[in-house]
């Protein structure tokens, strides 16, 4: 037999270890209403408190003031502090301090808190977490520091997290917890209610027990209901039911969670290339997946990167200035276009004055369609299969706003200059920039995705410069063609 599997959510939605420490139910919600301003930002009394009790190095009154937080209130009172009063909160907490909170914080300010500490003090620290939590602490660490913490817990823990941390990053082997619950086929029912029972090394919590071959490889599962509603005598094999879903080891972290998301399900085995089970991943951690790859989607989207608000200056003027470089080069080329209309801005200056408009609508547009493929790319609901629907529906959205928009951008044109030809031309401009905006906002993503560029990250720059050079180049060709 195994460990047990921890899964903290259970089916009435409480947590019966967050309803002991305050986490949920009434005594949680005071605890909430204590730190909480309605803002939803931290009280600044509660705060005051705090800094405080670390000035004084008032250890019992800082306990006081923290030792009932729940870890995600600790990471949040760890974010609301400045660098010197991180480390006098950890220093003066000693052992007392939650390590699970720096699950919950940046990544700046972990390895901040981290790098401060001995080693024979994380390694101290690590021991009393669930595997899953402490590779994600871990897994950020030169690999000296690695191999040293390690090297300092027990035999049992080092394999378990050796062997999640040899899988590689953003995969499911990473994010799995080690601990769980395997029995053989032919176990009753009686035996494995004993041994849940009577194990001291079991979990505190979990909701599904693996059946596993002599070989350890995955043969089904049974949730704990269905035991409890088992006589004792009947055989695990008889009431064992395949496993959802099994998810392999080395899975994207992302499809994981898709398949939590399609499938409903509150965890999954998890299973090495031979089919043996090596973890489960549960519902909390795919949930904090979940928001990763969304906010991962979004930054990039704006060019930020992995940015976080705890990184230095230095940091984020590197995390930003390739974007802005490879924004700056595209600019120059749309620069380019408008000067080889030099003399026909030069012979009528209302082109000059309207033609930002057209690319700028353009660019709004595209920016639209970009977002809603690269968002349903994440999604895995834009495939092979709805490619060619969808790519109609944008060009038909970009013919319909085009010329509601050229209609409107006419008539602005003819009553501003007081000249038809120059509404005419800026209305057709208006059309062609639309469209090629909603196609380019489909197309690019697709192509970058398909040649394994990430279209969150590459997608902006490219849509903008196609309909910056098409703006300028329909507005501008058509007016040297026409009104000149």
């Amino acid at each position: 037999m195994a460990d047990a599997e921890r899964d903290h959510e259970t089916r009435s939605g409480v947590d019966p270890e967050q309803a002991e420490e305050g986490g949920s139910g009434a005594a949680g919600q005071d605890a909430d209403a204590d730190v909480y301003a309605d803002d939803g930002a931290l009280r600044s009394d509660f705060m005051d408190r705090v800094v405080a009790a670390l000035e004084a190095g008032d250890r019992t009154a800082l306990v006081a003031e923290v030792s009932e937080l729940h870890e995600s209130e600790l990471g949040d009172l760890l974010e609301s502090l400045d660098a010197d009063e991180r480390g006098q909160l950890v220093t003066l907490l000693g052992s007392d301090f939650d390590f699970s909170a720096l699950t919950e914080v940046d990544e700046a300010v972990r390895l901040e808190i981290i790098d401060a500490m001995p080693n024979e003090r994380i390694a101290e620290g690590l021991a009393d977490l669930d595997s899953d939590d402490a590779v994600y602490i871990l897994e950020d660490l030169d690999q000296e520091d690695q191999d040293d913490i390690l090297a300092k817990l027990p035999f049992t823990e080092r394999i378990k997290l050796r062997r999640a941390l040899d899988y590689p990053e953003d995969t499911a082997g990473r994010r799995m917890q080690t601990e769980f619950v395997a029995v053989p086929p032919f176990c009753t029912v009686g035996q494995t209610i004993d041994y849940m029972r009577e194990d001291e090394d079991l979990p505190e919590s979990f909701s599904q027990i693996f059946v596993v071959d002599p070989t350890f490889r995955l043969m089904g599962v049974v949730d704990l209901d269905r035991i409890l509603r088992t006589k004792r005598k009947v055989k695990i094999e008889d009431i064992m039911r395949d496993t959802n879903y099994p998810v392999p080891a080395e899975m994207d972290q992302e499809e994981a969670a898709q398949l939590f998301e399609q499938y409903d399900l509150l965890s999954a085995a998890v299973v090495d290339t031979n089919g043996r089970l090596v973890g489960v991943l549960t519902i909390d951690d795919v949930v904090d997946v979940i928001q990763e790859e969304a906010e991962e989607d979004l930054m990039r989207m704006g060019g930020v990167g992995d940015e976080e608000l705890s990184d230095s200056v230095r940091a984020t003027v590197r995390s930003r200035f390739l974007w802005l470089l490879i924004n700056l080069g595209t600019a120059v080329l749309a620069s380019l276009i408008i000067g080889l209309f030099d003399a026909t801005i030069e012979q009528m200056v209302a082109l000059a004055i309207l033609m930002p408009i057209v690319a700028s609508m353009g660019g709004n547009a595209g920016t639209q369609t970009m977002t809603v493929t690269v968002r349903a790319l994440a999604t895995r609901d834009l495939d092979i299969y709805n490619a060619a629907r969808i790519i109609r529906r944008e060009a038909t959205v970009g013919v319909i706003n085009g010329s509601l928009f050229a209609l409107i951008i006419g008539f602005v044109a003819y009553f501003w200059f007081g000249n038809v030809d120059l509404g005419l031309v800026i209305a057709a401009a208006m059309v062609i920039n639309m469209v090629a905006a909603a196609l380019s906002g489909i197309l690019l993503p697709l192509l970058l995705d398909k040649l394994g560029a990430d279209p969150a990250i590459s997608s902006a720059v490219f849509v903008t410069t196609v309909t910056d050079i098409v703006g300028f180049f329909a507005f501008l060709g058509l007016a040297g063609w026409w009104l000149l």
